[in-house]
């Protein structure tokens, strides 16, 4: 019997639970008959129903095998967490020579192995005694969840505000599953924690949004999420693969994201396959701001995610903007956020020494997900942060609010 190690299970708890059925609907548990520790459930319960209890219930050793090499770790845990034990190393930002798992939740397919034949989540897959493992996946295509392929009327962060006053379909999007950052209020929290949809390749998944393209008539394909950088190569393929299907010079590409994990060389990437557009949502200026706004509770890691968004930022507007590529800035904003606006000042005038002409969408958050207590910004509340970072310099301040978004000139659209 292994019992080594002190294991965690998580169960619900009934006082708390409302019976939303996200934790099966949207959640897939990968080992129904006996908990593994995955946690893709307590993290991803809207109403944190789910809580962590120590499992000292006994267990035996099994046998895995890792690239050819024969060890024993305890049953009823995930590979991810057998892989640690015997030595392995998980990150949660991208190190060389150590394995990426940034959202625990089965979703990204970044900490993905080959597992038994298949390419699989290691977070979210149970071992088994007898288990092949093969870390280097690159004979193998990458695969990721992607989800909700729609057409849209204003379009992401990214979107030129000149191409959002059409007024009608200007872009297609789709949204890829999993995040590194634990945001209460995350606003696309259906999206995700999705580890119930099928993943595709990237080739299907460009496939699948060229299709999108060409049946509502538009130029810009978007992808957003959850967090798209996760799984470096599956969208460097997703974006070298829409650009072969669409040659046009008409065509745009779109990636939103946090930018926490974009490096300088992954930008380079990312351009050289094809991309024209980024969005980049940019949490906070101030470390406390941001860490209360994401979830991340460990400070050296959120200190990393800040210092690289703002790092990615400025390397955009030195290298490519606005020539070759289109850079719109997200700020998320709720009074609940920031105790004065004096942040909001501060993060205009970062942005407009930069470059004032960038174009930057405030976007009002809604209580949402676990932060279901927080007020819903009025209009009046955008108008003052737009005027705000008007003051600070900024020329192209776009706020979205319940009735629309207002642009430059306050224009509505």
């Amino acid at each position: 019997m292994y019992q080594e190690q002190t294991f965690v299970k998580y169960v619900r708890n009934p006082e708390l639970c409302t019976n939303c059925q996200f934790c099966t609907t949207v959640v897939s548990c990968p080992s129904p008959q006996r908990c593994i520790g995955c946690s893709s459930c307590y993290l991803a319960c809207p109403y944190e129903a789910i809580e962590p209890i120590k499992d000292n219930s006994p267990r035996k050793t099994i046998r895995i095998y890792v690239d050819g090499k024969e060890f024993h770790v305890p049953e009823f845990i995930t590979v991810k967490k057998a892989l640690e034990l015997v030595g392995f190393t998980f990150t949660k930002f991208p190190e060389k020579d150590k394995f990426f798992s940034p959202c625990e939740t089965g979703g990204c397919y970044a900490c993905a192995m080959i597992i038994d034949g298949e390419l699989k989540p290691t977070c979210h897959t149970p071992v088994r005694d007898g288990m092949t493992i093969i870390t280097d996946i690159s004979s193998r295509e990458p695969l990721r969840i992607v989800k909700g392929f729609q057409p849209h009327p204003v379009g992401g962060v990214g979107t030129p505000w000149w191409v959002k006053r059409k007024g009608h379909y200007i872009e297609v999007a789709c949204f890829a599953a999993g995040c590194n950052l634990r945001c209460p209020q995350c606003q696309n929290y259906h999206i995700t924690y999705d580890s119930v949809t099928p993943p595709m390749t990237p080739k299907e998944a460009a496939k699948m949004l060229t299709y999108y393209r060409r049946k509502y008539g538009v130029d810009r394909m978007a992808i957003s999420g959850g967090e798209p950088t996760l799984n470096r190569r599956w969208l460097i393929e997703f974006f070298r693969e829409l650009k072969r299907l669409n040659p046009d010079k008409k065509a745009r590409l779109h990636l939103d994201t946090n930018t926490t994990l974009l490096t300088p060389d992954y930008i380079d990437e990312l351009i050289e396959t094809g991309v024209t557009d980024i969005g980049a949502d940019l949490k906070a200026l101030r470390l406390e701001t941001f860490m209360f706004i994401t979830g991340i509770t460990d400070k050296n890691l959120a200190k990393k995610y800040l210092e690289t968004s703002w790092k990615a930022v400025k390397y955009i507007v030195d290298n490519y903007y606005p020539d070759k590529v289109f850079l719109g800035i997200g700020i998320p904003y709720n009074k609940a956020f920031y105790p004065t606006l004096d942040e909001i000042y501060e993060t205009g005038r970062e942005i407009a020494e930069l470059d004032p002409n960038i174009q930057v969408v405030v976007l009002d958050y809604r209580p949402e997900f676990r932060r279901r207590n927080i007020e819903y910004p009025t209009v009046e509340e955008m108008l003052k942060v737009k005027r705000i970072l008007e003051d600070a310099g900024l020329n192209v301040v776009i706020v979205q609010t319940r009735i629309g978004h207002i642009g430059p000139g306050n224009i509505k659209y």
